[in-house]
């Protein structure tokens, strides 16, 4: 989903309609452009030909406007490097399209690969405190008794420190069959989960696997009720066993990428005016 927002404005959507062949009509009706933020809610490759057509139309009919980029899921981050010369460096061609389109900024919401900001130019990338935060208000979080959770070192490294407050805290390893690539279990590290409640962060869902298996877990070293929160979380999740059963109380996400909005665990926070 493309959005728009212009000299401050509130974003929204332009008018589009597909010719029969299948090829875009697009209409921008101001007439005045100062700055521009462009917000690409990532669903599908092909929203980039909007992308593209609007940033240029607009620098074309408005050469002294500033045009921005708001992108808060930078799709193709997972995959920050290639292992063989069989695979494609999707991540650095994407990059390399974004950057075509010379937009005098790009802003993304915790980028998850370090790789991915550093090969966009004009790059900002925004910190999820924000929205750590307001979840942990919404479910009632103490920084004191609670436990805050990360559900691998990696996590644990990129997001304790934005809480020097909190008193007890955790990370989890996990435990794999190296044949299968399955987890199997789950070693717990730091503050003990025992009598607390516990809020767990990550950065990115699919599934919801290795939050699951640290889950279990600590219900199994004796946790109270566990809250969970996603900056980009899949719609996928509901494939998953997260949102299942009565081992998690609820889920919060960014709307990123989430547009589930049906499902009485999952609290979905707006972020798409994080940019205007």
């Amino acid at each position: 989903m493309i959005l728009y927002s212009i000299n401050g404005e509130m974003p929204k959507a332009p008018e589009t309609l597909n010719y029969p062949d299948g090829t875009l009509k697009i209409n921008i009706r101001e007439t005045n452009i100062n700055r521009a933020v462009l917000t690409w809610r990532f669903e599908t490759d092909s929203e980039f030909l909007l992308l593209a057509y609007m940033a240029q139309n607009i620098r074309e009919r408005f050469p002294k406007s500033e045009t921005e980029l708001y992108l808060p899921y930078l799709p193709n981050a997972r995959m920050d490097r290639v292992h063989s010369g069989n695979e494609v460096f999707t991540l650095k061609y994407f990059c390399g399209l974004i950057n075509s389109l010379n937009f005098s900024k790009v802003t993304l919401l915790d980028v998850h690969s370090s790789v991915g900001a550093a090969l966009l130019e004009r790059c900002a990338n925004i910190s999820p405190k924000t929205y750590i935060c307001r979840a942990m208000e919404l479910c009632g979080f103490d920084m004191e008794n609670d436990l805050l959770f990360f559900p691998d070192e990696g996590s644990c490294k990129r997001y304790s420190e934005l809480f020097p407050d909190c008193r007890n805290i955790g990370f989890g390893i996990k435990q794999r069959d190296w044949a299968s690539g399955k987890i199997i279990g789950l070693d717990v590290y730091g503050g003990s989960p025992e009598g607390r409640r516990v809020f767990i962060a990550d950065d990115i869902c699919s599934y919801g696997g290795t939050v699951y298996y640290s889950a279990k877990r600590l219900k199994e070293l004796g946790c109270g009720d566990i809250n969970v929160f996603f900056t980009h979380c899949e719609n996928s999740i509901a494939k998953g066993e997260l949102l299942k059963g009565e081992l998690i109380r609820g889920i919060f996400t960014t709307d990123s990428l989430c547009t589930l909005d049906n499902h009485p665990k999952l609290t979905v926070l707006d972020c798409l005016k994080g940019a205007v």
